[in-house]
């Protein structure tokens, strides 16, 4: 039978990798400590982002301190995704860049796409109606669905459609009449400067209401008649009940199973979305405490940037700025996740379709690579908790304990009896002389790799 503490320690072990990135055993027996709605709670409310040390890291970062490329921007990201206190923050602002998904590739300009997932972690979990405001006024989100072309008596209905077919409501909630007015709404809202050519670069862009650029004349939207302004628009956008079940959906697939929502579960967030007058940390408080977010674990495969952050944490790397940081941003890419440039506004197509040949070798060869590494802080950590469990174990013990402690992982009876297996040709791992500790270091490393290796470990 499992014990209480082994089961406070798993649950928490899943709402670590869900609303973040995972975190060591020593974090996880703190949180435990301090109990699961308390911890919720920390994460709601993020810190103080002082102690990232942001001026030293872009002076460390030539191209951080620029922001003129993708790259750099993403590069910063997954340092934050590293060191954060606020690990829900930087998870809610992944996920946002996600729905409201916007390529570096057309907006050619590092500056705004990282200004933007800026805007997207000050938001992430305050109002909807706050968020949608906000994006309307993004520039590069006004220059990726050309809502500066869009103006009064020539309407671009670019915006006005994504806005409402896949950024608040979902198709079958609007009709066409009602994107056209939706744009008319907007025109008017554009940027203020244009992108300059060389030598100075692109340099950030800033968002410029035009009023005489603006169609004020009567509008009807939604069944409302008005001279509606774009703000006007969002007000009654986040009032629709067709709103509050588009966000209760792409929350539960995004932090509680790849499968679709059952509808009793988008009720209950949807609910959660009206009662608090339209509040996302409300409605994720309920999410993260609610039965069928605890319920599933292992439900989801992990993207690119999760599973690339979540084992940059494990193994204690880059906890200070060091060379090759650009170069491990790479990886999510090779995996099929450039940040900050998804392939089109539809974002990324998740769950199983993560996973082909080609990005489950980068996959798994990564995550071997790195927990290999016995000079990591975080696995060197890893084995002396394994050497804490005595001075030597059976090979199944081997096994069993690095399930625990890298998870605790659930495996198949088929890749457990696998990893015994392979843990049975080196015999009993011993601790004793020096020479049996430099030994038995190696297995609990092999041990990692060969877990990190396995089918189980690419679900979070």
């Amino acid at each position: 039978m499992v014990s209480a503490t082994s089961n406070d320690i798993a649950l928490m072990a899943h709402l670590m990798r869900r609303a973040g990135f995972g975190a060591s055993r020593d974090e996880l027996e703190a949180f435990v400590k301090q109990g699961y709605e308390a911890t919720v709670e920390q994460l709601l409310h993020p810190e103080d982002e002082g102690y990232l040390n942001q001026d030293i890291v872009q002076r460390y970062y030539i191209d951080i301190d620029d922001m003129r490329m993708s790259d750099a921007a993403n590069a910063w990201w997954l340092y934050r995704m590293i060191n954060t206190r606020s690990p829900l923050q930087e998870k809610m602002t992944l996920f946002w860049h996600g729905l409201f998904a916007t390529a570096y590739e057309k907006i050619q300009n590092g500056r705004a796409t990282s200004g933007q997932i800026e805007m997207f972690r000050k938001h992430c979990l305050g109002s909807f109606r706050t968020m949608l405001l906000e994006l309307s006024r993004d520039p590069a989100m006004i220059l990726w669905l050309d809502n500066n072309t869009n103006h009064k008596g020539a309407p671009n209905e670019n915006w006005g459609r994504e806005l409402l077919e896949l950024f608040s409501m979902g198709v079958g909630n609007y009709s066409e009449d009602d994107v056209k007015n939706c744009a008319r709404a907007f025109t008017g809202w554009t940027i203020a400067n244009a992108v300059p050519r060389y030598p100075w670069g692109a340099f950030p862009l800033e968002f410029e209401y035009r009023s005489d650029d603006h169609d004020d004349s009567e509008k009807t939207f939604l069944g409302h008649v008005g001279r509606f302004n774009g703000e006007d628009v969002i007000d009654i956008i986040i009032e629709q009940p067709a709103t509050g079940r588009f966000v209760a959906r792409k929350l539960y697939q995004f932090f509680v199973s790849d499968d679709p929502a059952p509808e009793e579960a988008v009720q209950i967030l949807s609910d959660a979305y009206f009662q608090s007058k339209y509040d996302i940390a409300a409605v994720m408080r309920v999410l993260l405490n609610s039965d069928f977010f605890k319920q599933a674990r292992f439900a989801k495969v992990k993207s690119p940037s999760e599973l690339v952050a979540g084992i940059m944490r494990m193994v204690g790397d880059y906890r200070e700025p060091k060379p090759g940081l650009v170069e491990v941003t790479w990886e999510s890419k090779f995996m099929g996740q450039e940040l900050l440039n998804p392939p089109t506004v539809e974002g990324w197509h998740t769950g199983k379709e993560w996973i082909d040949s080609g990005a489950l070798v980068g996959r798994v060869n990564f995550a071997a690579d790195q927990v290999g590494k016995l000079d990591q802080p975080g696995v060197q950590a890893f084995i002396r908790r394994v050497q804490a469990q005595g001075k030597e174990m059976t090979p199944e013990q081997l096994v069993d304990t690095c399930l625990d402690l890298i998870g605790p992982l659930e495996v198949t009876p088929k890749t457990h009896a696998a990893l015994v297996n392979h843990a049975v040709l080196g015999g009993k791992v011993k601790w004793g002389t020096a020479k049996e500790k430099e030994a038995s270091d190696h297995r609990v490393a092999e041990m990692l790799q060969l877990i990190v290796s396995t089918r189980e470990f690419q679900f979070a």
